[in-house]
Formats: structure tokens, sequence, C-alpha cells
């Protein structure tokens, strides 16, 4: 690398080309710029992308060994994953959760008409399309034709294709969102041609 020093005014004061000087001895003020040129012969963008960076990866077993890292104050203090007593309670909540969602999905039957009502949105009507496990994201999901372009996707997430339905009508929710019914359709004139 070679290195200038320029004043604030951008007027070159001098070459800054001695590695054994400490950047002090040089007459640097406030507002001064270095201006640094690369000879390294490295292109710009080279190292944009990380995943071509060899990365230093220490084994789990080379870790555990180690003294005064963060994982060994967890374990000494029981936090986190290693308070055995906390993850068993999240477990039992997480496993509490699900069984109550899967109560509430068994409730709902595909092909039946709906209403849903989400925190903050409106609420929007359609008709149960799928409901079960998902692989985009854990728990049960029911998914829901709208009757207008109301929602997401068209029954696919993640090249997934759980129900089919124009694309834009269809969305997942929780099953705590979703009130079974006989709604009528509702036309908000989304669809129409102007």
């Amino acid at each position: 690398m070679d290195l200038e020093l320029y004043t604030p005014d951008d007027k070159f004061v001098m070459k800054l080309d001695s590695d054994e000087a400490l950047l002090g001895s040089y007459p640097i003020e406030d507002g001064c710029r270095i201006h640094v040129t690369d000879r390294s012969g490295a292109t710009i963008g080279e190292y944009e992308d990380v995943s071509r960076v060899e990365k230093f990866e220490l084994p789990d077993s080379e870790y555990d060994k180690r003294r005064g890292t963060a994982r060994s104050f967890m374990k000494h203090s029981k936090l986190g994953q290693y308070n055995t007593e906390e993850m068993l309670k999240k477990e039992t909540e997480r496993e509490e959760k699900l069984a109550e969602e899967k109560a509430l999905a068994e409730a709902i039957s595909v092909g039946a008409r709906c209403e849903v009502r989400a925190a903050g949105q409106p609420s929007k009507r359609g008709t149960v399309m799928y409901v079960g496990l998902t692989e985009f994201k854990p728990g049960y999901w029911i998914g829901i034709k709208y009757d207008e372009p109301l929602g997401k996707h068209d029954g696919s997430v993640d090249g997934k294709q759980y129900f089919e339905c124009l694309p834009k009508y269809g969305a997942f929710v929780k099953p705590r969102n979703v009130t079974m019914g006989d709604f009528p359709e509702e036309d908000y004139g989304l669809d129409d041609e102007m």
C-alpha cells in the first residue's frame, strides 16, 4: 500500500512511507486525509462474496476444553440451554401450545367457509384449502383461499404446493385466527378490471 497525506483543502503534504514511524510523528492535523492506494493486485468486489473466504472453525470438542469461554460461563451459571429446568419448562409450554393448536386445527375442515381475523388487520373471508403441518414453519397452519386477492401467494410456499388458487389469493394463518361459519362470498371489487 502507498499512503499519502493531504491537507483539509486537498493539497498533497507528503508520503507516509516509513514502516518504523508512528502515525503521530507525521504532521497530521484535524481534517487531514490519508489517501491509501492498494498495490496488492486485489480487484474491487473480490472479497464481497464471503463464501469464498476461508473461515476458522474450532470443533466443539476443542472449544469445550477451553476455560473462560462464554459456553463455560453459561454451563457454570446454568444459563440458556444449560438450564435444564428452564429448557424443560419451555419444551412443556411448546408441547402444550402445539396440542392446543392441533385441537383447534382438527375442528376446521377443508372446503369450509371461514373468516380470518388477525390482530391489526381487517377481517377477510375465504375457503379453507389446507389444514395441517407445513415445512416452512413449525406448528399447525390453515391454508386459505380468499374471496379476493388479499393473500400472499398461490397456495405454494418455498416451492412446495400445499393447495391451488390464483396468485395473491392464498395465505396461511394460525388456527386461532380462523372462525368457521356460513359466510357468504364478499366482493370487494378488487379483481374487477378498470
